[in-house]
């Protein structure tokens, strides 16, 4: 008989509506810091909500981990209904969710096996999909957790940020880069490597440089790998989303692209006006 599996993951994942929908699968939110106040994301701060305190405030928020307290919460919880556990979250690197995930699992009876992203957003998003893919087909819990460990090396991101001043405030860049950045101009192009860890892939004169380069980056790994979606993923600039998808379309007719909004555990560092690309590479 099928094991029954709970889904995990946290805030800075996209949730489409048929997993927003799926009763087995359970968002942790990140906290969202202004001042003295934390915010669960997702609950207690929507995203419009948050780009306008940015606007209007001067301190920029921060991103707090959940407590492993809350795992430990729904584990207890999850543990009457289901054998066991599968949790996908944003890279350690990034942050120390996935540690507190682990953590709590080492004191509940619930069998979780936890799971390194090693991203963000759409990418763990794919691995939700693949995982409840792999379960309706009878595999076991701990062999999912292994293909999908494998699966995690095969995603491929590009960013383009939309505040350098938030992504450096938020320490994730140096001052030297972002005194570069600013006084030069320049439109950097940031990924996230396969180690997990934010790094500068590039550096361009100009949004428009930029977003024409990651076409060039997905044409190079289009005709390398099979892909079978592309995701746009965008901060408050569905315009921009939707322009940049038609540029795609009039070089890949019949590419299957999604458009969604970063969280505002994302757009904390990201900034407004942040666009980006996530795929998934597959062997041809």
């Amino acid at each position: 008989m099928t094991k029954k599996i709970a889904w995990i993951t946290d805030s800075t994942a996209y949730i489409p509506d048929d997993l927003k929908n799926n009763p087995d699968v359970y968002v942790i939110p990140l906290g969202i810091v202004f001042g003295n106040n934390v915010f669960d994301d997702g609950i207690d701060l929507t995203t419009e909500e948050l780009y306008r305190r940015i606007r209007e405030e001067k301190d920029i928020p921060k991103t707090s981990q959940p407590p492993i307290g809350k795992f430990a919460e729904l584990f207890e919880k999850l543990s009457i209904d289901y054998d066991c556990a599968i949790a996908i979250h944003v890279s350690d690197k990034l942050s120390g969710t996935l540690a507190c995930c682990t953590s709590a699992s080492d004191s509940v009876p619930l069998r979780v096996e936890v799971i390194d992203s090693k991203s963000m957003s759409y990418a763990i998003t794919t691995l939700l999909y693949k995982g409840i893919e792999l379960a309706e087909q009878g595999i076991d819990c701990k062999d999912i957790a292994v293909k999908l460990r494998q699966e995690a090396d095969k995603s491929e991101n590009y960013i383009v940020l939309g505040s350098l001043e938030q992504f450096y405030k938020g320490g994730r860049m140096t001052g030297t880069q972002y005194l570069l950045g600013s006084l030069l101009r320049i439109k950097p192009i940031i990924r996230i490597n396969s180690g997990g860890a934010f790094e500068l892939f590039e550096r361009v004169r100009s949004e428009k440089k930029a977003y024409l380069r990651m076409i060039e980056l997905f044409k190079h790994a289009y005709h390398q790998n099979n892909i079978k979606q592309l995701q746009i993923m965008h901060g408050n600039v569905r315009n921009k989303a939707e322009a940049f998808k038609q540029d795609l379309l009039s070089q890949f007719p019949g590419l299957d692209i999604v458009i969604g909004e970063i969280s505002s555990a994302i757009a904390v560092h990201a900034g407004e006006g942040t666009l980006a690309v996530i795929w998934h590479n597959e062997e041809k």
